[in-house]
């Protein structure tokens, strides 16, 4: 629908204000898919295999799927209790937000971080409350932490945030929390958690067991590659997880993802998943270096995707959507973010050279323009 369109009906003025999530586009060229931090790799054999063995669709999965809750349980050290399953994390997000935050109450989150955040209370008409971030595309958990009011009831931590990159410090994250109301809900989304290369970063998994008000949120959509299954879970205190069941859509996660997810997680998938991660994340960091290379700023990278902010000055772009043109144009696609930047997924190997090749361009030629409007300024003086 466009966002111009005119409803024939009366709904909700907030809801109408903002703008729906919008997918990734897909090329209509050949070209790379790099809008929607999906994994390029194509899913591991013993996947494959679980997905195909998985046929029975005239029958609902497994009532609750034990032994999956029970594999992620034991990576966290919790009882079966202390997971919760969902069609995707963003799923959870939608539910816990619901459960906690009514209309009149706030619910709080860094800004920009997931395109989805400013939508997840107008069910309930709860108010967004968005923080900028801090000069470095960080958190700025000060800033969050003072904006914490008596109508807080749920605080969103995106780590590492998406779409700039950088992850939350583990002493960042120990000085907000020892702000933060015991009985506000935080949610520590890390759905980009198995990138992370930063020694410093806060781990959902070594803090969980230190505040009953904390929920870790993690998916099988990004390193896993099931993106086009839509499974994800929450580990947090059972009570907490039970209202957000309580707000969910029950028998949405089905019994292919479950089996793919299971696949997943066993031994030897495990290690062929590190792999592919860790090739993921030397080609992140291989492209964050030769985009700064350019003379670009581009914020710390420690998820599948790197950032290019938008700006006055050096080290910035001057038009997202010019440089989102120009990707377009040579068949490629990244993901917009109108007046703050552009995005990157990293995708397959070979489009590497590319993006770096359309960045150098679009910066000559930006380059060139305002060379050329300079001259002629000068000459009209």
């Amino acid at each position: 629908m466009s966002e111009t369109a005119i409803p024939p009906v009366r709904l909700r003025a907030d809801v109408l204000a903002v703008p729906p999530y919008r997918q990734g586009a897909t090329p209509t060229e050949p070209g790379f898919k790099l809008s929607s931090n999906e994994n390029p790799f194509d899913p591991l054999p013993g996947v494959r295999e679980a997905i195909a063995a998985a046929s029975e669709v005239n029958r609902y999965a497994a009532a609750a799927m034990p032994e999956l809750r029970a594999r992620i349980a034991g990576e966290f050290g919790v009882t079966l209790d202390h997971v919760h399953l969902a069609a995707g994390s963003v799923a959870i997000l939608f539910q816990l937000v619901q459960a906690a935050a009514a209309a009149g109450d706030e619910y709080l989150f860094a800004w920009p971080s997931f395109e989805a955040y400013p939508s997840l209370g107008l069910a309930n008409a709860a108010t967004a409350v968005r923080v900028p971030l801090a000069e470095r595309a960080e958190h700025d958990l000060d800033a969050m932490a003072d904006a914490v009011t008596e109508r807080t009831r749920v605080i969103l931590l995106c780590t590492p945030n998406n779409p700039t990159g950088p992850t939350i410090r583990r002493e960042d994250f120990d000085r907000f929390m020892a702000r933060v109301p015991s009985d506000t809900l935080v949610i520590l989304d890390e759905a980009y958690r198995e990138f992370v290369t930063d020694p410093e970063a806060v781990r959902g998994e070594e803090v969980l067991g230190e505040h009953a008000n904390l929920v870790v949120l993690r998916t099988f959509s990004k390193a896993y590659g099931l993106a086009g299954l839509r499974i994800g879970y929450a580990v947090g205190d059972p009570a907490i997880l039970a209202a957000a069941a309580t707000i969910g859509i029950p028998l949405s996660v089905t019994g292919i993802a479950e089996a793919a997810a299971l696949a997943s997680l066993a031994p030897e998938a495990r290690a062929a998943h590190a792999g592919r991660i860790a090739e993921l994340t030397a080609r992140r960091d291989a492209l964050a270096a030769a985009l700064r290379a350019l003379g670009l700023e581009v914020p710390e990278a420690q998820g599948n995707f790197v950032w290019i902010p938008e700006g006055e000055g050096e080290g910035r772009i001057d038009d997202t959507a010019a440089l989102a043109a120009r990707f377009a144009e040579a068949g490629t696609l990244v993901r917009p973010f109108p007046g703050l930047g552009v995005r990157i997924s990293v995708g397959e190997a070979e489009s590497v050279p590319v993006v770096v090749d359309i960045v150098r361009a679009h910066i000559g030629a930006s380059l060139g323009a305002s060379l050329g409007a300079a001259l002629a300024q000068e000459g009209a003086l």
